[in-house]
C-alpha cells in the first residue's frame, strides 16, 4: 500500500483503498488494530449510530459503514482531510448515511445532539491531551444512547484519565505506541 492510504479491511466495501490528507498527529488506526475493534463490535455495529470524533484519514468510521453501521457523523478539524473524507464517503456511495462536519470536537460536545450516538470513536492527537475533556461532555451532554460503547485510544506510555463512572471496560489491549479501550456505557435506573 501506497503512503497516505488506507484500506477497508471488512463488510461491504472491503479491500477498497482510499487516500486520506497527511497532518499533524494523524495517525490512522492500523488495520491489525481495526480487526480486533471490530471483532469486539460485531454484535454491536450494524444497525448502530456512529460518532467518530478527531476523525482524521476516517479509517474508523469508513470501517463502521462497511460493517453495516446505519449512520455516520464523523468530525475532523483539519479542512483538507475533511474534504477527503467527504470524497471517500462520496467514493463508497455512503453519502445517504454519513456526514462530515468541518469543525472542532470539543465545540461541538459543547452542544446535544438530536438523537445520541450508540457508538463513538474517540482517537484524539496523543499531544493535545483531549481525550479526558472529550469523555466529559460526551456523557454530560447527553451524546450518548443509554446503552453506548466508546472505544478510547491514547498513547501507551501515559496512564489512562479519569473516565466517566457510567462507563465500564469491556476490552483493553496495547499495539505500538497506541493502548485501546472499549468501554459500556451502564446506566442504572
Amino acid at each position: 500500500m501506497t503512503a497516505n492510504q488506507l484500506r477497508i479491511i471488512g463488510g461491504n466495501h472491503r479491500g477498497r483503498r482510499l487516500r486520506f490528507v497527511p497532518g499533524r498527529g494523524l495517525r490512522p488506526t492500523p488495520d491489525r488494530v481495526r480487526e480486533t475493534l471490530f471483532n469486539w463490535l460485531q454484535a454491536d455495529i450494524h444497525g448502530a449510530r456512529c460518532l467518530d470524533l478527531f476523525a482524521g484519514s476516517g479509517a474508523l468510521g469508513l470501517e463502521a459503514l462497511s460493517r453495516g453501521a446505519a449512520h455516520l457523523v464523523a468530525v475532523e478539524h483539519n479542512r483538507a482531510a475533511a474534504q477527503r473524507l467527504r470524497d471517500n464517503i462520496s467514493l463508497l456511495n455512503e453519502q445517504a448515511v454519513a456526514e462530515v462536519v468541518h469543525g472542532d470536537a470539543l465545540r461541538l460536545l459543547r452542544t446535544s445532539p438530536d438523537t445520541p450516538f450508540d457508538i463513538v470513536f474517540l482517537d484524539p492527537p496523543f499531544a493535545d491531551e483531549l481525550l479526558p475533556e472529550a469523555c466529559r461532555r460526551l456523557e454530560q451532554n447527553h451524546w450518548l444512547s443509554d446503552a453506548a460503547i466508546v472505544y478510547l485510544e491514547h498513547e501507551a506510555k501515559q496512564p489512562w484519565p479519569a473516565l466517566p463512572e457510567t462507563w465500564i471496560v469491556s476490552r483493553e489491549g496495547v499495539a505500538g505506541q497506541s493502548a485501546q479501550r472499549l468501554l459500556r456505557r451502564s446506566i442504572l435506573g
